[in-house]
Formats: structure tokens, sequence, C-alpha cells
């Protein structure tokens, strides 16, 4: 659901609905701004919650039913002048944007407790990413065939019916900590306290950083994506299954690979990889002009999007673990939701970038033929910034300071609370 809406929710409004580009995108920053906001409140509630079925089980059953209802109502907005279509989309965003926190944040949060070492999680997340891959595949790649076969409205209940099965069934997997080994983290901080600490941490602010800016690169891409095809390459909507397919289709075998890199070098040394193929692959988008060339360039790129996928929950498991060594306490609601409200100006970025190079392109959806600057802004969109974004990325994960593959084992009544991370022994890189 979040890959479908971010490939296409500004395409839906903009070029179907004719709500202006500059409208959609103030919308989108206020999306971004309340998600940011809702992701380390929510978080650090949940690492305080006791309740007889865990910390996150709780949160993630309340949200599930609106998180999909909203996400069907966002294609099927009543027959409303562009106004109207704004104020629909920022009133059911809001109930996305909160159910989707509290739904995605707690099991986001099981991870680390599921696995506990390096190895364990890039074995555990390897599974866990090829489903997510296949979703990813079925919300973006399928998307294209969905709405143009049963329409917007159509595809939204489907996508969002299907989520609501895959996440009924998942209930059957959660398992958290027992209570004794988390009952510490309860009146050991208060709000304030948790986040004071979460961002004096230096490495969590080298991956926060890092993470934002490679985050930004892929909504960019994917919400590029239909302008590309049409304006780029000449081709119909359905194309974009094409392009988006070839980015997926690569990525799935390649978590294996990125599994294989991490467990034998380190988390920052295979970032550092992922990044550097990222960059390169992204550029290659100046090159085609036909539909096999921009499926090629799909195929490098999805090597750098499996090390994202793979690699960043690895790193910030590393880091909660690097934190509870050293605090005693386990903290991945306030991690993750800080994490979230971070990475959540991705949304932000995305749309400020894309609405401002359409516009300064000339782009108008209302002209039947739009001018030849239009195809230059949106090819610079899918190459140009994702790199700039991409090797950003890469000069922050440069700096992230754990270098071993594992980080000491926890003492839970470690004294060093607030100090700064410790340097490990450098990797490969």
């Amino acid at each position: 659901m979040a890959q479908t809406f971010a490939a296409f929710v500004v395409y839906f409004y903009v070029e179907h609905l004719g709500v202006p580009a500059a409208w959609v995108a103030g919308a989108m920053v206020a999306h971004g701004i309340l998600s940011a906001v809702l992701n380390p409140a929510l978080g650090a509630v949940s690492d305080r919650a006791r309740t007889r079925w865990g910390r996150r089980v709780p949160w993630i059953v309340i949200g599930t039913g609106p998180l999909v209802v909203a996400f069907a109502l966002i294609w099927m907005p009543p027959s409303l002048p562009p106004v109207g279509a704004l104020v629909w989309f920022l009133a059911v965003v809001a109930v996305y944007d909160a159910a989707g926190v509290a739904v995605v944040l707690n099991i986001s949060a099981l991870f680390p407790e599921i696995f506990r070492t390096t190895g364990e999680r890039a074995k555990g997340n390897t599974p866990r990413q090829i489903f997510g891959l296949i979703g990813m595949i079925l919300g973006t790649a399928g998307a294209p065939l969905l709405y143009g076969t049963i329409g917007w409205a159509g595809m939204g209940i489907g996508l969002g019916v299907v989520c609501l099965g895959l996440y009924l069934w998942s209930f059957t997997g959660m398992i958290e900590r027992v209570p004794s080994e988390v009952a510490a983290t309860a009146p050991a901080l208060g709000w304030r306290d948790q986040l004071r600490y979460t961002l004096a941490n230096r490495a969590f602010l080298t991956y926060v950083i890092g993470s934002l800016l490679v985050q930004s690169s892929t909504s960019i891409v994917l919400a590029t994506v239909p302008f590309y095809v049409k304006y780029g390459l000449g081709q119909q909507d359905v194309a974009d299954t094409a392009v988006l397919a070839a980015i997926f289709a690569a990525a799935l075998p390649a978590l294996a690979g990125w599994s294989w890199v991490v467990r034998r070098t380190s988390p920052r040394t295979a970032l550092l990889w992922s990044m550097a193929a990222y960059t390169v692959a992204s550029l290659a988008y100046l090159l085609p002009s036909s539909l096999p060339g921009a499926v090629a360039v799909g195929l490098a790129l999805g090597i750098g999007v499996a090390g994202i996928l793979q690699l960043l929950e690895v790193a910030l498991s590393q880091i909660i673990d690097d934190d509870e060594r050293r605090t005693g306490l386990r903290r991945e609601g306030t991690y993750y939701g800080v994490n979230g409200f971070v990475v959540k100006g991705s949304v932000i970025v995305q749309a400020i970038v894309v609405a401002a190079v359409l516009t300064a392109s000339g782009y108008d959806a209302s002209l039947h033929t739009e001018p030849s600057s239009v195809v230059t802004g949106v090819r610079l969109l899918m190459a140009v910034f994702p790199a700039i974004g991409a090797a950003l990325a890469f000069v922050s994960f440069w700096f992230y300071p754990l270098r071993e593959r594992d980080v000491p084992v926890p003492r839970a009544n470690d004294d060093s609370l607030g100090d700064e991370t410790s340097e490990e022994e450098p990797s490969a890189v």
C-alpha cells in the first residue's frame, strides 16, 4: 500500500483529477509532517506500554482496519472540483497516516526482538524483504495493470483486501520479548529524555541522515516513473509496469546477495557498497529513449534497491543493540519512531522536488502536448536527483561509527547513559 501511494498518488490527483501540482505538493508536505510527528510520539508510547498482549501487537491489531479502509478511500474520491478533491485527500490521508504509523512502526519494532544478531537479522530479513518486494511489485508494477482494467477505485479496494488478509495472517508470527526482559524500560526514561538520548547517538544520526537521503531518492524515482514512461519514453501507462517490474525483479535475487555480504563484512561496509551501486545505476536513466533500455537500467538499479531493503533494517537493529549496551534499555519504538519522523521527510523532499521540477519545466496537465523541456525535467528527476541523494547518503554512511558486524553483548546496568557511541575497529571499508 505504501509503495502504491508513493508511486501513484501524485500522478492520480494531478493527471487524472486535475488538481494543480503545487496544491498536491502542499498536501504531500502536510502528509509528511503529520506522519513524521506521529512516529516518535507513538514510538515512545509503545515502548512504555504494558498489556497482557505485549507492547506492540495491540497497536497493530487496532490500526489495521482503519489503515486498509483509508487506503481504499484515497483512490475513491467523490465527483468534486479540484478544491474538494484536495480536501478529501487531506482528510482521508490523515486517517491513513495515523493508522499506518501505529501498524508499521510496531511491526518494525518487533524485528530486533525476534532476531538478535547481525547474522540472524540478515538471514531473517531476506524472506521478510522478499515478501515485501512481492508486495511492492503488486503495489507498483502491478498497479497500472489494475487501474487500467478495473479503475482506480477497484485498484484501491483490491490491494486493500489483499493487505488486510496478509496482516491478519501475520498476527500468528508476532513474537515479543517476555515482560521481564523489558520491564526496566517503563519507568526509566521520560518521553523527552528518550528523544534527547536518541538524537545524541552519533551512530543513529549518521544512519538516519543517510537513510533520509537514499529513501528520498527512491521516492523521487517511484513518483517520476509514470511521467518518465509517458513523456521520456513516449509509452502508454501500462509500460509503467515493465519499468517498475525490472527494478523489483532484479532486487529479489539481490537480497540474498546483500545478506551474504553483510554477514561477511559489516552493516557499514555493505551500506557503502550498496550506495555506490545505486548512484551509478540511477544516473543511467539519462540514456534510454526506448522501453527496453529503461528496463535494462531498472535491472541495474534493483541491485542497489535490494541493498536498501536488506541493510537499513540490519543497521538500525545494530544501533538499538548498541543503545541497550550503553543504557540497559530496549527502546525499539523510540528509535523506529524517530527514524520514521526523519525519514518521512522523504515524502516532503519528493513532493517539493517533483513539483518544482515539473513546474520549472513547463508541465501543464491541461495541455494536449507538453513542451520538450518537460522531457528534460523528467529525465533529471529520474536520474540526476536520485544519484545526488544516493551519493550524499554514501558520505553520511562513511561516518557511521559502528564498524564491527555485531556490538558487544548488552550489559543490563551499564552506567554510560548518554555517552557517545564508541568507535570499533575498522572493517573492510
